[in-house]
């Protein structure tokens, strides 16, 4: 085993060992989603209160490159999220957030627990990769924070990370609700 494997295995192990939940896509280890709670607060600068993204929880997946650690993790969030580094429809993120500062001496529980809360609570409104929540964040704070919250609402509520994997399959496939009623309409019809 080569020493980048062994690192990936190492730092996947000590993420695994956190509280974080780790669903594996795939043998070889190096791609796997991460269910990640958004930070409690807003950064120190601002008023003492909660921050915009506390309540949310998101399922990120990691794409690891073969050079890493020397390369930095992929990072992309499944389900929605309203933020100025964070292509709203892919979920990727802005690669230069995690470039800029990614070092070989960081692992895997640094991403969940210092890059994507500091992405959060410190959105670069002028690297955007979603010009709308950029616009808002210069021009409105408040309903910037205001429209976050909305987007956490409707798109990250612990439910939903479980129920992304299952729309994400298919987008043709049907809701428990529409089974019942194709069921309903099966049994009236009669059998080919």
């Amino acid at each position: 085993m080569s020493s980048p494997s062994k690192r990936r295995d190492m730092d996947l192990m000590k993420l695994m060992m956190t509280d974080y939940k780790v669903e594996m896509i795939n043998d070889d280890m190096q791609e796997f989603f991460v269910e990640f709670h958004g930070p409690k607060d807003t950064p120190p600068f601002l008023e003492s209160r909660p921050g915009p993204y506390q309540g949310g929880v998101w399922k990120i997946r990691v794409e690891l490159p073969d050079a890493y650690p020397y390369k930095s993790p992929s990072i992309g969030f499944v389900n929605r999220i309203f933020h100025p580094n964070v292509d709203e429809m892919s979920g990727s993120v802005c690669l230069d957030v995690i470039n800029q500062t990614w070092s070989p001496m960081f692992d895997l529980v640094n991403v969940f627990e210092v890059f994507l809360p500091q992405l959060l609570l410190y959105p670069n409104a002028s690297d955007p990769l979603n010009g709308d929540a950029a616009a808002l964040l210069m021009r409105d704070r408040a309903t910037y924070e205001q429209r976050v919250k909305e987007y956490c609402e409707k798109y990250a509520k612990p439910e939903d990370v479980g129920a992304v994997q299952e729309e994400s399959s298919s987008d043709d496939e049907l809701s428990e609700d529409d089974y019942a009623s194709s069921d309903d309409a099966i049994a009236g019809q009669p059998d080919p």
